[in-house]
């Protein structure tokens, strides 16, 4: 009955996913970036080049100063983001192509 409860509760933790911050934004790469929910390529590379010019995130907020995220965004990447510890690749979906492929591929398939 205990191994049983154990299991379950093993399960919802695991189910909750980004429950828990899962990509360090001080350190993760732009594919992982990517992973984030409102985060292509382009939001992606911004991070990217706003931490090289003005050094490491200090909270989790300071990501509002990166052009092209506000307060909407924020708030859909909020619970899995962080500013320390290890990016983790748990449950995290594959990156999405960019627009400009899906658009190449479908044009492909039409030729």
């Amino acid at each position: 009955m205990l191994k049983k409860l154990l299991s379950a509760g093993l399960v919802w933790v695991l189910s909750m996913g980004f429950g828990i911050a899962a990509v360090n934004i001080n350190t993760a790469s732009l594919e992982q970036l990517q992973t984030l929910p409102e985060i292509g390529p382009i939001k992606a590379q911004a991070i990217v080049d706003y931490r090289k010019s003005k050094g490491n995130f200090k909270t989790i907020d300071d990501i509002k100063n990166v052009k092209g995220i506000g307060e909407k965004t924020f708030d859909k990447l909020k619970p899995q983001i962080a500013v320390s510890g290890a990016t983790s690749n748990i449950e995290m979906p594959a990156v999405k192509p960019a627009k400009d492929e899906k658009d190449s591929k479908a044009k492909d398939k039409k030729n």
